[in-house]
């Protein structure tokens, strides 16, 4: 399913065959998982590469491997948003490949997920635990990792606040509760059924998004797409408290005054992920399991997906299905 240009309806089209490199794999894809990032590729907010296939949640098996490829034809991997980065940047040799100055992103740089098969580059898939169903792994390769990292960026914080409650929170938050933290979700007004959904899954609290938390927050993790947001989360926070934004976009953040981030609070982005995050959460899985949510859609409704993803719609996430 290819986007020609932004803003409109993704097209099926049919490709050639690509052919492996010495390091790369061709995999047939099992599941793809619709991401919030998908949709500001196809609705044109960041600019990549065009024509383009979406999709970076990946879940498939390798059919064809490169001379030096890591993996066996028919093993299950894992394909990320980070699709290559150059290992000879101050970033890559610093351990902050995610930072590359030449990194490739699978689904917006190179083609993507929302197809039958994509090449990848062998040294970045990811090995995916057993227990996971490839439907239930696919949310896990961005919204899964984006989450973690936005996490780590927050430390130790005992209480958080969770701001838009979608793929990633549903899943950021099953582990926080299974570590013992509070959350705290923070939804679009009115939306009770996604409010629901979060106590559901043990947050402490759950509310709208444009008031300040009943409770004071160590860290709040901003994973919907408002600058308006960041004002917010920072009254929200104590003291050397930290807010982090999850997101690839958001709109822009309004003007606040310097108090509210006074008092040594911090303000952080995440971009992208490092394969080092993979293993260290694909590893964490294995001692506190998590449940995805998802709802599927076949292949050809790839623009019915992004709609009810756009509309606020999807309960946990949206996976395609080949």
């Amino acid at each position: 399913m290819q986007l020609d240009r932004p803003r409109t309806p993704l097209r099926m089209v049919e490709m050639a065959w690509p052919e492996c490199g010495p390091r790369q794999v061709l995999v047939e894809v099992a599941a793809c998982g619709v991401c919030r990032t998908d949709l500001h590729v196809v609705d044109g907010d960041i600019d990549g590469t065009l024509p383009i296939v979406p999709g970076h949640e990946i879940v498939g098996h390798v059919v064809e491997r490169g001379a030096d490829a890591v993996w066996n034809r028919g093993q299950r991997v894992g394909i990320p948003w980070l699709a290559r980065s150059c290992g000879r940047c101050r970033y890559c040799r610093d351990g902050r490949e995610n930072l590359c100055d030449a990194a490739q992103f699978t689904g917006f740089t190179r083609p993507g997920g929302f197809a039958t098969h994509v090449l990848a580059e062998a040294d970045f898939c990811f090995a995916l635990p057993d227990h996971l169903d490839d439907v239930h792994a696919a949310p896990l390769l961005c919204a899964g990792l984006i989450g973690y990292r936005a996490l780590a960026m927050a430390g130790d914080a005992g209480r958080v606040g969770i701001y838009g409650f979608g793929a990633a929170a549903h899943i950021i938050c099953q582990i926080m509760v299974a570590q013992g933290r509070e959350v705290f979700a923070f939804t679009r007004p009115g939306d009770a059924e996604a409010q629901d959904f979060a106590l559901s899954l043990g947050c402490r609290w759950a509310g709208r998004s444009d008031v300040v938390s009943p409770r004071e927050l160590d860290a709040a993790l901003l994973f919907a797409p408002i600058g308006g947001l960041v004002p917010l989360a920072l009254r929200s926070v104590r003291k050397g408290g930290t807010v982090v934004c999850a997101g690839i976009h958001m709109s822009d953040i309004p003007a606040f005054p310097y108090a509210l981030l006074w008092e040594e609070r911090v303000l952080k982005s995440v971009a992208n992920l490092t394969r080092a995050d993979g293993r260290a959460f694909f590893e964490l899985l294995q001692s506190c399991p998590v449940e995805t949510e998802v709802e599927i859609f076949k292949l050809a409704e790839a623009d019915a997906a992004l709609a009810q993803l756009r509309e606020g719609r999807v309960r946990g996430a949206a996976v395609l299905c080949p």
